[in-house]
């Protein structure tokens, strides 16, 4: 083979791997310890061919580029690799929401916590490879039309060609196909930083542009507490993406569910409503109802009314979140824009991408935190991320307990390591929300705890066993069937004799949930319906309406559609 040949080829590799090794090598190891998926590898690799540009057109000056640009790439690259040795979590925009919620002081409290030996180390050993790794950096020795077409194959492979591929087949605008080229680029840095910081910033607009109407939004009128001063710990906790009909506690063949079953079986505070609905299958949309008087024929009352924090602000309770949902994400924004109506927050998962390994246990010890708060008065929203897709990310090793095909219908492999993990993340939900309940009655409270899913999800369940996920234009009986469960302390029942077996069997939607929070709370006032109170006496069962209601004819009613 011709000398010159492999000198390009040889000169290609290892300037392409010093370059590559800033990126690519954090998101190997998040690939090799399974923390999150291929793609911000691939994409990595990808868009690290952009850094070998300046080399191509200044071949002269080739070392001095790969200096200046590999202490760029060293820098900007300490920060995610130190982040992900402390937290084992990606780097993201949500990290720059959760230091601007921190002072100077919890900063260096963090800094003097978290920074060690070892840390020490794996930095020092990080900076000897990439100076190894510049040293062989070697100018090309080709001529300048070879390495301007090589610069112009690269620029068209990693920008033209996927922007017009974004703008003429897949039908994006010209914005988003920047936003996509953009994205793409996520991983590679130095862009990961500025991105990560446009992202933030775009998002925290928002947000306070959220919060600034949510001010003009009128306190509640009427208001009254049927509790009076007395001390209380209420509890709600939201899950994600749980379907009641894979649980055992709710018939599922099955046993996902052990611990709530013995604590069912056990614990008569334990309450199991078993026809509860959601409205729609996708948590913002959901929650948007959930906790506000917004439903289904009025979906834009979120905007226009108190939600659920300020009611329970208004009523003289101390607010907090504690969520393992991302933060700051463009979908994500309305959440935290609630979150922020709490008095305080817990943010727990700042990954970069969905589908990473962030167990919901880490809500357990902030949860002790608050309930050993001495507020005479607290509200506490915990918001899990319960069994979203990819559900082989929602949990630990250990509950790997389902690895046999289903009875009655066949899946190919694929579709049965799916199914599997679903019930495997049931399990593992099952683990966390059990440890909730008892941290919760350990503390001996005055209160109750509640929980229900956000929406539900078909895992090859429906009839067809062949929908994975959830689709409200196609929509299936399992994407909607949620858990909901109630847990009721031993003094809290001492002053509220109610009966609520006899109110388990009602048809009920979350859309309505907040005239049912509000009578558990003994809460009052103008807005408030009984009749739309799952443990009201004058509850009224109506029709039970799902889909988009943006959409012309988007209302179906769920019994209609499902229960014929």
């Amino acid at each position: 083979m011709d000398q010159k040949k492999i000198n390009f080829w040889q000169t290609f590799f290892w300037q392409y791997l010093f370059y590559a090794y800033f990126s690519c090598g954090l998101q190997l190891v998040l690939v090799i310890t399974k923390h999150s998926m291929i793609g911000g590898l691939r994409d990595s690799l990808i868009y690290t061919l952009l850094c070998l540009i300046p080399g191509l057109i200044f071949p002269k000056y080739c070392k001095k580029i790969a200096l200046i640009l590999g202490i760029i790439l060293w820098l900007t690259s300490l920060i995610p690799i130190s982040y992900f040795c402390i937290y084992r979590q990606e780097f993201s925009q949500s990290v720059f929401f959760v230091m601007s919620e921190s002072n100077l002081q919890e900063t260096s409290e963090y800094l003097q916590q978290y920074f060690s030996i070892t840390l020490l180390i794996t930095i020092i050993i990080y900076s000897l490879i990439a100076f190894w790794l510049w040293t062989h950096v070697r100018p090309f020795h080709v001529k300048y039309t070879k390495r301007l077409l090589l610069g112009l194959l690269i620029i068209f492979l990693t920008v033209i060609l996927p922007f017009f591929n974004c703008l003429l087949i897949k039908n994006k605008n010209v914005d988003g196909s920047v936003k996509y080229i953009v994205s793409k680029m996520e991983t590679t840095l130095p862009w990961q930083l500025l991105i990560s910081f446009n992202k933030y910033h775009q998002q925290l607009t928002n947000m306070h542009a959220l919060l600034k109407h949510y001010e003009s939004v009128p306190p509640i009128l009427n208001l009254s507490d049927s509790n009076g001063n007395m001390p209380r710990t209420l509890v709600l906790v939201i899950g994600e993406s749980t379907t009641r009909t894979r649980m055992s506690l709710y018939g599922y063949e099955r046993n996902t569910t052990p611990l709530l079953d013995q604590l069912y079986q056990q614990d008569k505070n334990l309450i199991k409503f078993n026809d509860v609905i959601t409205s729609r299958p996708y948590t913002i949309e959901v929650l948007q109802q959930v906790l506000t008087f917004a439903d289904e024929h009025h979906p834009d009352l979120y905007l226009q009314s108190p939600s659920i924090i300020q009611i329970m602000k208004q009523a003289g309770y101390k607010t907090y979140w504690i969520t393992n949902q991302q933060t700051m994400t463009a979908r994500n924004t309305m959440l935290t824009m609630f979150s922020q109506q709490a008095d305080k927050q817990f943010y727990l998962n700042n990954d970069r991408n969905q589908n990473s390994r962030q167990y919901d246990e880490v809500v357990l010890e902030p949860f002790k935190q608050v309930l050993n708060d001495q507020d005479e008065k607290k509200f506490i929203i915990v918001h899990l991320l319960g069994t979203h897709m990819n559900y082989r990310y929602r949990f630990p090793e250990q509950y790997k307990r389902f690895t046999s095909a289903p009875k009655n219908f066949n899946l190919d492999n694929k579709e049965l390591e799916h199914y599997n993990n679903y019930d495997n993340a049931e399990s593992y939900n099952d683990f966390v929300l059990s440890q909730l309940i008892h941290t919760f009655a350990d503390s001996k409270p005055n209160g109750f705890l509640l929980y229900f899913s956000d929406h539900g999800e078909d895992v090859y369940e429906s009839p067809s066993h062949d929908v994975l996920g959830r689709n409200e234009k196609a929509p299936t009986e399992p994407m909607y069937t949620i858990p909901f469960l109630l847990w009721i302390s031993p003094q809290w029942q001492q002053t509220h004799a109610v009966n609520y077996q006899q109110y388990t069997n009602r048809k009920y939607s979350t859309a309505d949930f907040i005239h049912t929070w509000s009578d558990l709370a003994g809460l009052n006032y103008n807005l408030y319906e009984p009749s739309k109170s799952l443990v009201n006496p004058a509850f009224v069962e109506t029709t039970r309406w799902i889909g988009d209601p943006y959409a012309k004819n988007g209302l179906h009613d769920f019994d209609k559609l499902f229960r014929k």
